[in-house]
């Protein structure tokens, strides 16, 4: 398996066609999208201006690459001086982390509500996040009121301001209306007609 740095660097090849490059950018995605991979796609196809021919605009990739890598080196010296501090802790025989690992991502369900802001002026915010209850939004960091999202499966509460979910609960059965109009604007969201 290759690495985020290995397909970045694939992206920026100008030798490759505009569609292994467009692959390698989706591939970085499956190594890190801050909002999960749906809505992290979503916003950098609009951050960047990916058209849906990417031989129209190759540099649109390369701007979504540097956005997608800025976050990343973000979260990365966050990691590095956690990973310290744990392996101190590991040798003091302490089992249970604390703090925990910093959050690569909070999940946006709807991959058309997300945080519209660069993903490096997110992602510091997201590294503050800690696991649990929120009485704020942790991106918004306001009580914007909440929203709710049907996904077919679960009820996501989601900040009204930016759609990061706030919690989530089972639906009382699948929803196939819900699952089909999910999955048609998902597929346009992919083609980057949506």
């Amino acid at each position: 398996m290759t690495s985020f740095r290995t397909h970045r660097l694939r992206v920026h090849d100008g030798s490759r066609t505009p569609r292994q490059r467009f692959a390698a950018l989706r591939t970085c995605l499956t190594e890190f999208a801050p909002f999960g991979f749906r809505a992290t796609y979503h916003h950098l196809c609009r951050s960047a201006g990916i058209p849906v021919e990417p031989e129209r605009d190759p540099e649109a990739l390369v701007r979504a690459v540097r956005e997608l890598h800025a976050a990343r080196e973000l979260w990365l010296a966050e990691y590095a001086g956690w990973r310290a501090g744990r392996a101190a802790q590991k040798a003091a025989g302490v089992r249970i982390p604390d703090p925990p690992e910093p959050p690569r991502r909070l999940w946006c369900p709807d991959p058309e509500f997300h945080p519209v802001e660069p993903l490096p002026a997110v992602m510091p915010r997201i590294l503050r996040a800690r696991p649990g209850a929120w009485a704020r939004c942790p991106v918004c960091e306001a009580d914007l009121g909440t929203t709710r999202y049907r996904d077919g499966h679960h009820v996501h509460r989601l900040c009204a301001g930016c759609g990061v979910s706030l919690g989530h609960r089972a639906a009382p059965g699948p929803d196939p209306a819900a699952l089909a109009a999910r999955a048609e604007r998902w597929k346009l969201v992919w083609q980057r007609r949506g």
